[in-house]
């Protein structure tokens, strides 16, 4: 694999020495299982087999669906994983540690091997071992959604199954244990809960929020719908309705649902329905049909749409971020979301590609961390490394051996 970099720039995470850091608040070095004596304190966030590091440990999980070649990137080495194949995927999907490539016939479990812990006022940043974990059953439309807890697979059919995260991160799947009833949308785990919709026939899609057996413990007052997609942010979980979003929101263990409406009447073929964003930030983002790019400020409850060129993929960092855009063109366009100026576009990095929703097969995406951007280019068989807040510069270009149609990041 080859690494090609603009002389004048270096990603942060490669500047940042990876030392194992201190626990919260105390002096207690951090080390593997191998090197902890039995006989000493266990330190802080020590998790047996992994490394600590003081900064993020970026990952790529690319995915090839025509030869069913897989690979792992690290971003932080350079170096490429060989990992096994996926004959048949069409999505890959992350939680920030596990990659779930969907197959029409089961989703293959990847540990990647990258992950954050989130303590609210600080985070522990890991790495370790990339690993197989197993084939989830499951076939197309399956969604997987996962917490520090637990990690549920929802049918097409709204039949759902929680899995331990545990299981997960010692490399087996554990038995599943299905929930009762069916559902209308994805299983969200949130607040040691999961919020989900249901639904009776003909009747919009009400919320519902079970504790982990699948008991009901809340329905807050609000419909949805016509429901389609869904994010967990920091204020609560997004569910995607016909006439905008719900916001349901948990505070000292009671559950609230709020509407955040479009607040004008939104086509069916504009209307967000697939959402993307930063790990960890309250802004996302969702194509406005074809020329346009819904942002959702979480936070503040309202929707800005920003008129661009012909969508491929969007997606930003939020707080004050641009917006990044890849266009038709293949460029990449950065517009300020206040005011909807464009702020800056590269040259077209990409092949002239056709819109988002129009094209056969997978469509590059634009993943988003704290200081970088990564898009993948598919027939170039690179990915690119863009420094969002320095006018889109390109800092780093992966060659890789595959065509990495599929990408997700992990360790954010």
């Amino acid at each position: 694999m080859l690494v090609r970099k603009n002389v004048t720039s270096l990603a942060p995470a490669l500047a940042a020495v990876i030392l194992l850091t201190a626990g919260c608040g105390g002096g207690d070095e951090v080390k593997s299982g191998s090197e902890t004596s039995a006989s000493s304190p266990t330190p802080h966030g020590y998790v047996e087999g992994a490394t600590e590091a003081a900064e993020q440990q970026s990952r790529l999980l690319l995915g090839d669906p025509g030869s069913g070649e897989t690979r792992v990137l690290d971003l932080i080495t350079g170096k490429v994983h060989d990992t096994a194949r996926s004959p048949g995927a069409t999505a890959l999907t992350t939680d920030g540690r596990f990659g779930y490539f969907h197959g029409p016939d089961g989703i293959r479990v990847l540990d990647s091997g990258a992950w954050m812990v989130d303590h609210g006022d600080h985070v522990h940043y890991y790495r370790a071992k990339v690993q197989e974990v197993g084939d989830l059953p499951g076939g197309t439309g399956t969604s997987i959604r996962s917490d520090a807890g637990v990690t549920v697979a929802t049918s097409a059919d709204g039949k759902a199954s929680v899995y331990r995260r545990a299981d997960l991160e010692k490399g087996t799947l554990g038995a599943p244990s299905p929930l009762p009833g069916t559902f209308a949308g994805a299983v969200v785990p949130y607040a040691e809960h999961l919020v989900t919709l249901t639904a009776e026939s003909g009747a919009p899609a009400k919320v519902a929020v079970l504790d982990r057996s699948g008991k009901r413990v809340a329905a807050p007052e609000a419909e949805c719908e016509e429901p389609r997609g869904d994010a967990v942010t920091r204020r609560g979980v997004v569910l995607g309705c016909a006439d905008g979003a719900l916001l349901v929101h948990e505070d000292d263990g009671a559950f609230t649902a709020e509407k955040i409406p479009y607040g004008e009447d939104v086509p069916k073929n504009e209307r967000a329905v697939e959402f993307r964003h930063r790990p960890g930030s309250s802004t996302l983002t969702a194509p406005a049909d074809k020329d346009a790019v819904w942002v959702l400020d979480v936070s503040e409850g309202a929707w800005t749409r920003v008129k661009t060129g012909p969508v491929v993929a969007a997606n930003t960092a939020g707080e004050g971020s641009p917006l990044v855009v890849l266009e038709t063109d293949g460029a990449l366009h950065g517009y300020d979301i206040a005011t909807g100026k464009e702020t800056g576009v590269t040259d077209p990095l990409l092949k002239e590609l056709p819109e988002a929703g129009a094209g056969s097969g997978a469509a590059p995406v634009i993943e988003v961390d704290r200081s970088r951007a990564y898009l993948n280019d598919p027939e170039g068989k690179r990915v690119y490394e863009i420094d969002y807040n320095d006018d889109l510069r390109v800092a780093r270009t992966f060659d890789v051996d595959v065509r990495p149609s599929l990408m997700v990041e992990t360790g954010r």
